[in-house]
Formats: structure tokens, C-alpha cells, sequence
């Protein structure tokens, strides 16, 4: 599916699906450190990449499984306006399968796992 701004997207539910799966999706969480303190979803899976560290330093940021333009990736912050933007760059640089999580984490934690926190 797609944002009102033609974004594409993935449900909360379907991240929840890819975080528990065996497949090599990636997840880019570009939130600030700090954020980590008031919610996070506890995953493996799941990369850090904070959007002021994209805006320094571009592709250098991006940690090496997330370079591979052809790998599927998903990309959260926490109401997904910052994962819309990353991903929105991110596919005007040539990735084909990378989609934002509609409603980030605030939408994760009230609609899968209230545990996460919110803030």
C-alpha cells in the first residue's frame, strides 16, 4: 500500500510478520538514540540508523546489509513521517523493496505489543 504522499508502505502487523520470519529483511529504525529510552522493539533484525546521521554522512550511514539496493527493507521512527522521508530518498537513490511502517512505532505499540513503550 501507499501514504497519502505515495510512499510505500507496510502495516504494523505485516512488520511484526517479517520481524518474527526467517528472511533476511532489514529494519532500519532512523529515530535518535535518546528515543531508544521510551520505546523500542527488541529485535535482531532491527539497525539503528538515526536520520541526523543520514543527513551527515548520506550512504555512509547506512550500515552494510542495507546497501545491497535489491535486499527488502523496512524503515520506522516513531510516528512514521521521518521512515517516510528515508524512504522516499532511499528509492529516488535506487532501492526497489524498501517500504515504511505506517504509523511507527507509536501504531506498533498500540496495535501488537503495548510493551514496546510509547512516548
Amino acid at each position: 500500500m501507499n501514504s497519502d504522499y505515495g510512499i510505500p508502505e507496510i502495516s504494523v502487523r505485516e512488520a511484526h510478520e517479517k520481524l518474527h520470519d526467517s528472511n533476511g529483511t532489514i529494519f532500519l529504525d532512523v529515530r535518535e538514540p535518546v528515543e531508544l529510552n521510551y520505546a523500542k522493539i527488541r529485535n535482531e533484525k532491527i539497525m539503528l540508523t538515526p536520520l541526523s546521521e543520514l543527513a551527515q554522512k548520506q550512504l555512509d550511514a547506512l550500515p552494510p546489509r542495507a546497501l545491497d539496493k535489491d535486499a527488502e527493507m523496512v524503515v520506522l521512527c516513531h510516528h512514521g513521517v521521518r521512515s517516510a522521508q528515508v524512504t522516499a530518498w532511499l528509492r529516488q537513490m535506487g532501492w526497489k523493496n524498501v517500504y515504511s511502517m505506517a504509523g511507527g512505532l507509536e501504531a506498533y505499540a498500540m496495535q501488537i505489543d503495548a510493551s514496546i513503550g510509547t512516548y
